[in-house]
This record gives C-alpha cells, sequence and structure tokens, in this order.
C-alpha cells in the first residue's frame, strides 16, 4: 500500500506542476499583451483556476510528507515516543475526518457547479475547475489511512 500511495503522490506533485507551469506561462501571456495593448481576458480565469489546481495539488501531496499540517508545540515537549506516535494517530484521525469532509462537499459543489460555463471562455465548464476539492480530499484520505495503518502497526510492535 506505501508504495501505490507514494507512486500517488508523485503523480499528484506532477500534476500539481504542469498546472502551476500553466499558471505561470498564462501570467507571462497577460503580460504581454497588456504590454503590447491587446485584450487577453482568458488569462485570468486560466491562472486562477490552473493556480488553485496547483495549491490544491500540493497540499495533497503535503499531506503524505506529513509536512501540510504541523502541530509540534504538544509532540516537541513530549519525550515518550508511544506518547508522541499515540499524539500523531489523534492528530491524522482529525485530519482524515476535515478529508473526507473535503471530499464529500467538494464532490457535491463540483455536481452543483459542473454545468456553469466560464465566463471569458463560454465553451467551458466551470465543473473540472472545483474537481480538484475532491480529488485533494480523496487523496489526502487516503494517504492518511496509510499514516494511521503505519503508526498503529509501530505501536502494536512496540
Amino acid at each position: 500500500m506505501k508504495k501505490a500511495l507514494s507512486y500517488l503522490q508523485k503523480i499528484q506533485i506532477a500534476v500539481g506542476g504542469i498546472f502551476l507551469c500553466i499558471f505561470l506561462g498564462s501570467v507571462v501571456i497577460q503580460m504581454g499583451c497588456r504590454y503590447a495593448g491587446i485584450a487577453a481576458i482568458w488569462t485570468e480565469d486560466v491562472s486562477m483556476y490552473a493556480f488553485i489546481w496547483a495549491a490544491f495539488m500540493g497540499a495533497a501531496a503535503m499531506v503524505y510528507e506529513k509536512q501540510h499540517f504541523a502541530f509540534t508545540s504538544v509532540s516537541d515537549k513530549l519525550t515518550n515516543e508511544k506518547l508522541k506516535k499515540i499524539l500523531g494517530i489523534v492528530i491524522a484521525l482529525i485530519m482524515l475526518v476535515v478529508s473526507i469532509l473535503m471530499f464529500y462537499y467538494g464532490f457535491r459543489v463540483t455536481i452543483q457547479f459542473w454545468n456553469y460555463r466560464w465566463v471569458s471562455i463560454p465553451d467551458f465548464k466551470r465543473g473540472p475547475t472545483w474537481l480538484c476539492i475532491p480529488v485533494c480530499g480523496a487523496t489526502s484520505a487516503l494517504y492518511l489511512i496509510g499514516q494511521i495503518a503505519e503508526d498503529v502497526k509501530d505501536l502494536l510492535k512496540k
């Protein structure tokens, strides 16, 4: 399972990187068009939605690395490794609840806005732009389930 989650995280980082490149490219195009006096209103929407996708994909990928959310003020004071693991499991469970809610409500929002159209590019639907929320929630939940399973296995081993 760990290998599959690691592969999924690499895919997610690549997708986030692609959207970050799209974001940067559209911003450069927008700057060039403004300098040349050409109206390219589509670049604002493309850059905004590409940045949102990059942020959500990066956020979920960092959950895998245990670097997105860190509550170290309590765990730094603990000296007992068993208590640190238990605290890590409790925090991961709280994050899992949030991730499941993110998936559920993100899915509902995506369905609700699926057929809405972009203002600047009416041929594009807004549904795929909202899809990053349930994808982030689902992958974060998978990563957290894997982390909880590992931590419980470590606790039972000791």
